[in-house]
């Protein structure tokens, strides 16, 4: 994977492709621009992530973690790991964090790597690490799985990780539930 390339393309792909005439994604494009070594955690004012929307083959359900650091249920996901894809870093985060077993690329992105969203959002630093408040930038993917098989939640970076009904994602990712609605259903 040749990281800069390769995200330039993913990008100005999903503005064509995807994106609603109202996301810029403005300073993740600035940041590219500029050259920024967005693969590096340590890079600021933003970095990538990549994060899973694991849903049921009915997309009824979404599997969501109990983050440890954040409080809150997500989806599973996090800093940009070296992967030959932008997909497959987002389904080691979902693997490692869930235990999600028969984990597949959902049929809308018809085997390629253009991401169903894109969102750019506010992370709280910690200033233990020296880390400032900053941005991730997230490259989120769809995944499929049974719900009835068992999850071991990595007990590390997750209290728990659960498949709750797919309406929870309205909280935590609106675009993404917005996109949903208008799959077709299986």
């Amino acid at each position: 994977m040749n990281f800069r390339n390769d995200l330039s393309r993913t990008v100005e792909r999903y503005r064509a492709e995807v994106a609603s005439p109202r996301e810029h994604l403005a300073l993740l494009r600035w940041q590219m621009t500029e050259g920024h070594a967005l693969e590096r955690r340590d890079t600021f004012p933003g970095h990538l992530t990549t994060s899973a929307f694991v849903l049921s083959p009915d997309h009824a359900q979404v599997l969501l973690i109990d983050h440890v650091v954040i409080g809150r249920w997500l989806q599973p996901g996090g800093h940009w790991e070296e992967a030959e894809h932008f997909h497959l870093s987002a389904a080691r985060e979902a693997i490692e964090e869930t235990g999600v077993q028969g984990l597949s690329l959902h049929p809308w992105h018809r085997g390629g790597d253009l991401p169903f969203t894109i969102d750019s959002h506010d992370v709280p630093g910690k200033p233990s690490r020296g880390e400032p408040a900053h941005i991730h930038h997230d490259l989120q993917y769809l995944f499929l799985a049974d719900p009835a098989l068992p999850l071991v939640a990595q007990v590390e970076e997750v209290h728990a990780a659960a498949w709750k009904p797919i309406t929870a994602l309205a909280e935590i990712a609106p675009r993404a539930l917005e996109r949903l609605s208008h799959l077709p259903k299986p």
